[in-house]
């Protein structure tokens, strides 16, 4: 059992790193960035597996506001890590090159453009409501209010960046073109892509505990 925990963390870190390569393809380039997209489906893939009692106890149980929530982030982030693959494979000029130009090219190019972005979003979401569970194991006082402020701080500049990069156009379909900037360091576009996915995670961590107080306070009163 230990040795499967230790497993998932792994595929876990992996999928995250997947993910902020993904976002830089100024980085990457075009033919990395395709066989890191069927890698990052492979991940997708291990990770359901992994976690297969979550769909066992989806009829189980009542339903409580976070759980719904919880549920809708979820379900939504395995659909767009499903579609995001599909669109990339179908404009694909090195992993699969076979599939490339059989439906298209713009309607493809634009799906995989918004699913990416969504996923981006979804994904450090779904992160960020497991948050509570890594909270809880920091027993210092010091050290949670520490982790909480430097959460927000980073919080605040990746949603900054998110807000600057025009993001939500591209989940909205309002721009079919990435604009990236190429003469940007690798490393900053890294950490940059971390700092907004840290402010996603951050948000639904939020939005968790929320959910937490109002339970709380129902319960009080």
């Amino acid at each position: 059992m230990k040795a499967k925990k230790i497993f998932m963390r792994v595929i876990d870190i992996l999928m995250i790193a997947a993910m902020l390569l993904l976002m830089a393809m100024q980085v990457t380039k075009q033919e990395i960035h395709e066989w890191l997209g069927i890698g990052m489906f492979a991940l997708v893939i291990a990770h359901n597996i992994l976690n297969r009692n979550y769909y066992a106890a989806i009829f189980r149980g009542k339903y409580t506001p976070i759980r719904v929530f919880m549920l809708i982030v979820n379900t939504a982030l395995l659909l767009s890590f499903v579609a995001t693959p599909i669109t990339g494979m179908l404009m694909s000029r090195y992993a699969t090159p076979f599939l490339d130009g059989v439906v298209g090219v713009i309607w493809p190019r634009k799906l995989h453009l918004m699913l990416s972005y969504w996923s981006f979003v979804l994904m450090g979401m779904h992160a960020g409501l497991h948050l509570g569970i890594i909270s809880s194991k920091l027993k210092n006082k010091a050290v949670r209010i520490t982790a909480f402020i430097l959460m927000c701080g980073i919080s605040v500049y990746g949603f900054y960046l998110f807000i600057q990069a025009n993001i939500f156009d591209y989940m909205l379909m309002k721009t079919h073109f990435a604009f990236l900037d190429y003469s940007k360091a690798w490393w900053l576009v890294i950490l940059e892509n971390l700092a907004m996915l840290i402010a996603w995670a951050f948000i639904a961590y939020l939005v968790s505990l929320i959910f937490k107080m109002v339970k709380r306070k129902g319960k009080e009163s």
